[in-house]
C-alpha cells in the first residue's frame, strides 16, 4: 500500500504595521483589494492544489477576531486554512504552528514555513521548494545580492564582502517533518534568525535553490506600492 506524503504550509504572520504608519496590522494592509495575508495563503492554496497539504497561520492571539472579520468579508476568495495563535517572537510563532501539525506528520512528509507577508511566491518556486525538500531534506530560496556590501566590525572599521559569495535569504524555507520538529525542540536563541539557522544548529545541512527577486517581504511602504506593480502586471 502506498501512502501519499503530506506537504504542510506554515505561514507566520505576526507584523504591528508599525512602519507603515498603518491602522492595521501589516498583513492585513490592503493589496489590491486583498489583505496581504489572503493573497500569501491563496498562493499556496494554488500551488498545492493537487497535493494532500494543510495551511496553518500563527497570528497574535489578539488579531484572530480581525482576521475572521477580513475573511467573512472575503469569504468567496478565503481558501481553507488553520489559525492557530503565535507567539512572543517568530520562533516561537513557529514552534506553536508545528505543535498544532506534529500529530499529522510523518517524517518524510514536507512542511513549509513562509513570511505571512510574502505574497507573491510562485506557484513554481512554492512546488520546486516543496520538491527540492521532498528529495534533498531541506530547501531554501535564495538570490545573487546586487549592491556592494560592507561589514561593520565593533570598533567602527568596516570592509568590503566578496558579493560573489553572499545570498538574500527568502521563504518559503521547506524541510522533511522529522528533520524540522527535531530542530524546534532546541531552547531559543537570538542567533536564530529563521528556520535554516535553527535547522543548521541541530547539525543539519541546509541546502540552497534559486528564490525569485519578484518574491519580496512587505516592510514598508514602498514594498507595498512595488508588490500592487507586479501584481498588475502578472
Amino acid at each position: 500500500m502506498t501512502t501519499t506524503m503530506k506537504t504542510i504550509a506554515l505561514i507566520v504572520a505576526g507584523g504591528s504595521g508599525t512602519r507603515f504608519g498603518a491602522q492595521v496590522p501589516k498583513q492585513f494592509v490592503d493589496l489590491n483589494g486583498k489583505p496581504i495575508l489572503l493573497h500569501t495563503i491563496q498562493a499556496f492554496d494554488n500551488a498545492l492544489s493537487h497535493t494532500v497539504h494543510e495551511i496553518v497561520v500563527t497570528l497574535p492571539a489578539d488579531q484572530m477576531q480581525q482576521w475572521q472579520q477580513l475573511c467573512d468579508e472575503h469569504h468567496g476568495d478565503v481558501p481553507q486554512h488553520r489559525v492557530v495563535a503565535g507567539g512572543s517572537t517568530r520562533w516561537h510563532s513557529v514552534r506553536n504552528g508545528l505543535d498544532a501539525v506534529a500529530d499529522l506528520c510523518d517524517d518524510n512528509d514536507v512542511i513549509a514555513v513562509h513570511d505571512g507577508v510574502r505574497p507573491l511566491a510562485s506557484a513554481t518556486l512554492i512546488r520546486q521548494v516543496v520538491a527540492a525538500a521532498r528529495e534533498r531534506g531541506s530547501a531554501v530560496p535564495v538570490v545573487k545580492v546586487n549592491d556592494t556590501m560592507r561589514e561593520l566590525e565593533r570598533n567602527g572599521v568596516s570592509h568590503t564582502l566578496d558579493r560573489s559569495l553572499l545570498r538574500a535569504v527568502q521563504t518559503p524555507q521547506a524541510f522533511r517533518a522529522g528533520c524540522l520538529l527535531a530542530a524546534y525542540r532546541q531552547p531559543h536563541r537570538d542567533t536564530f534568525t529563521d528556520d535554516a539557522s535553527v535547522v543548521e544548529a541541530c547539525g543539519n545541512t541546509v541546502m540552497l535553490v534559486p528564490g525569485e527577486y519578484t518574491n519580496i517581504k512587505i516592510t514598508r511602504p514602498m514594498d507595498l506600492a512595488l508588490a500592487s506593480l507586479l501584481l498588475n502586471h502578472g
